[in-house]
């Protein structure tokens, strides 16, 4: 393979015969950023997550409280995580915990319409007329997409877009259209690492690997890299072709029919971990998507608010039949242990992705990928249909400024304010005890540590200085 050396970048591609292409991380032996005074900007990163129905709020009183309250205890940086987040303890310095933010236009609307406006604050309402806005994820996109492959990298477990104020997709144009969501990881993982000729998908398709048709070329560029590099590009194919089993494996779980009545009943071929394989597979694709620049913006909507969808399968992970149900159930025994277990389930699988990415030296770059990249996690909802006082979580972006290592409780004792007790009103229908700051506010704090400069986006009232 003849390859000129001042034009192999980080969005080159490693091209093999049949029209295949990988994708290359950046290697300091072609770039000639090694000692030059010129070196390329490192990419600064965004990836939003979003987790539907709410989490466990129990009452104080509630023996559960302790336990599987979300919510860290105490403020500041004296505080506690609960077991629904402590599987995050290990990146207590690279993240800030929020409680008292939301979206002012969705206060009052029931969480299951809310989803729609998460990255967005437009005023979707809770009936009648629709009109959305511009989704953060979008807004930095339209500052960097261009210097990248892929724009933006959309996905959802549920895939495609769904409905006004049913989104299968947390991503929304400049105009308000909701950007359909990918949910197949192996068209993921094709768009973003093999480049299909006419035919080539058919050659694929008899192929074990893409990646074998790339060897011969992989062995000849080897030759002209670096010791560091070599290594680089080892760690590199390793992961991708991991990632590749990985994505064959998910495959089986996504084409799990969908019941149409009683689900325990269902003859699955699939085995329990299936539904965690393919969570740890989509946030593995966003990580390669990184760490070949091949983007630098990526959503994943990893369950839709109502059920009777792909991603109400999710709870199988740890043992329960359905997701959705769990949020309803809280009154049962053992009702806020459950939800609570489901909820560190995901909070194990992000954090999983995000020491990830705080293990791995940034490519031809200074540090770790997680200084400077930004995460967030979280739920338009609180407890039970409440679209107030969102669960958040901000991880990565220390060479951004961010400070972390803290819990920034803006909403004070409200906070703690979710389950409800027999006979009282949902928490949804009640009256708001406190205001919540505007969810905005971060978002333009986010958008200018990316480099962004704007000092609005949606009704933001400032920015946050604290965090």
């Amino acid at each position: 393979m003849n390859i000129k050396h001042d034009t192999l970048d980080r969005r080159h591609f490693l091209r093999g015969i049949g029209g295949f292409a990988l994708a290359l991380p950046a290697f300091e032996t072609f770039s000639g950023i090694a000692g030059a005074a010129n070196k390329p900007a490192t990419p600064k990163r965004l990836a939003c997550f979003y987790l539907p129905n709410g989490v466990p709020m129990p009452l104080k009183e509630d023996p559960a409280y302790e336990d599987w309250s979300w919510f860290p205890r105490g403020a500041g940086e004296d505080f506690t995580f609960t077991k629904c987040l402590d599987p995050l303890e290990p990146l207590r310095d690279e993240l800030t915990v929020f409680s008292g933010l939301s979206h002012p236009a969705a206060r009052t609307i029931h969480g299951h319409s809310n989803a729609d406006q998460f990255l967005t604050g437009a005023n979707t309402g809770g009936r009648g007329d629709y009109k959305n806005a511009i989704s953060l994820d979008q807004f930095y996109a339209a500052h960097v997409g261009e210097q990248t492959r892929v724009s933006s990298l959309v996905m959802s477990t549920d895939g495609g877009a769904g409905t006004p104020r049913g989104a299968h997709t947390i991503s929304f144009c400049r105009s308000g259209r909701a950007i359909p969501a990918e949910n197949k990881p192996k068209r993921i993982f094709d768009m973003l690492f093999v480049k299909k000729d006419g035919d080539a998908a058919r050659r694929l398709a008899l192929s074990q690997s893409a990646l074998d048709h790339l060897m011969e070329d992989a062995r000849s560029l080897r030759k002209e890299l670096s010791k560091q590099d070599q290594e680089t590009f080892e760690a590199f194919l390793d992961s991708v072709r991991d990632t590749e089993i990985k994505v064959a494996k998910a495959s089986r779980w996504m084409n799990l029919p969908l019941p149409t009545v009683d689900v325990d009943h269902l003859n699955l071929d699939i085995t329990p971990d299936d539904p965690r394989e393919y969570i740890q597979t989509m946030y593995e694709l966003i990580y390669l998507a990184f760490k070949t620049d091949s983007t630098r913006v990526a959503t994943y909507m990893i369950g839709k608010e109502l059920g009777a969808g792909i991603s109400d399968y999710l709870a199988r992970a740890v043992g329960f039949p359905l997701t959705h149900t769990l949020s309803h159930q809280t009154k049962l025994p053992d009702g806020w242990k459950n939800f609570g277990t489901y909820c560190r389930f995901q909070a194990e699988e992000f954090g999983r992705f995000a020491a990830r990415l705080k293990s791995t030296p940034e490519p031809a770059g200074e540090g770790y990928m997680l200084d400077n990249s930004l995460l967030l996690f979280g739920s338009a909802s609180s407890a039970f249909h409440l679209s107030r006082n969102y669960p958040l979580v901000l991880v990565g972006g220390k060479k951004m400024g961010f400070k972390h290592g803290q819990y920034l409780n803006y909403a004070g004792a409200g906070a703690y304010r979710g389950g409800w007790a027999p006979g009282d009103t949902e928490p949804w229908r009640m009256k708001a005890t406190y205001e919540d700051l505007s969810l905005s506010n971060l978002y333009v704090t986010m958008l200018q540590r990316l480099g962004v400069e704007t000092e609005t986006f949606a009704d933001n009232t400032g920015t946050i200085s604290e965090a």
